[in-house]
């Protein structure tokens, strides 16, 4: 079943096409990698698909209906969250906060309530907290719950913010290079926690560049470059293409 399909998107800045007609679905609970050289547009498409940017053309359909018009908080309430390559938590909250923000997007309880201090916002507190606590423990990181965010290493941080990310519920989890800036032990961890995710039944649409970590996780890979699709498949395959093989090595194979 097709969670997410991009149809016949294209956009331009100025002078430079961004993306180029480009087209591809992502089958539900399934993983799937968007590489590319640096340039190729990958940013540009995540931005597109999660409403950062408006296409020029095409259409972009999550669950069945069109999102492309949407913007990105109203996509996220629809099941489409992202990352982003930059880390964004909140350096002064704790770890358990950072979750916690996260899953307000599904709080019941108003602003008047809230300001009222009403009964049913200590319970709905109680309830968000809770499921934050389950969030922790599953990443393996409960016990920096009171840790400050600020205070983790990089690789901890990177795991709190998909842990924001999954406070949100989401059916699609768009991760942006998360395995930028991590060691080598770091990455099989990322790798290992992706798959964990989509083993939960939340479908996983990344752009990254550790080839390594991208062709060990990944159901299928789009190859972008210059904005357009060069080639679409399994891993194996795509190790094979001599079009992704030219476009990464040179045609000299140096």
């Amino acid at each position: 079943m097709t969670l997410l399909s991009v149809r016949e998107v294209s956009k331009r800045f100025g002078g430079l096409q961004a993306i180029d007609d480009l087209s591809f679905d992502v089958a539900q609970g399934s993983i799937k990698a968007l590489i590319g050289p640096n340039g190729a547009g990958k940013t540009t498409l995540f931005n597109l698909i999660s409403g950062s940017l408006e296409p020029d053309r095409g259409e972009i359909v999550f669950g069945g209906a069109a999102v492309h018009d949407l913007s990105p908080d109203r996509i996220a309430s629809r099941g489409m969250v992202r990352t982003f390559q930059h880390i964004r938590l909140f350096p002064k909250m704790t770890v358990l906060e950072n979750i916690m923000v996260g899953r307000h997007v599904h709080s019941r309880a108003g602003f008047l309530a809230g300001m009222l201090n009403l009964p049913f916002t200590w319970k709905e507190e109680r309830r968000i907290r809770e499921k934050s606590l389950e969030i922790l423990d599953l990443l393996g990181i409960a016990e920096h719950a009171r840790t400050e965010a600020s205070s983790l290493a990089y690789g901890q941080q990177r795991v709190v913010e998909i842990g924001r990310a999954l406070a949100c519920e989401p059916k699609l989890l768009l991760l942006d290079e998360p395995a930028a800036g991590l060691n080598m032990r770091e990455t099989n961890d990322m790798g290992r926690l992706i798959e964990k995710i989509r083993d939960m039944g939340v479908t996983v649409l990344l752009v990254e560049h550790d080839m390594s970590l991208v062709m060990k996780i990944s159901d299928e890979i789009v190859v972008l470059s210059y904005g357009q699709k060069i080639a679409e498949d399994r891993p194996l395959s795509i190790q094979k293409n001599p079009e992704v093989i030219r476009v990464y090595l040179g045609d000299d194979g140096c």
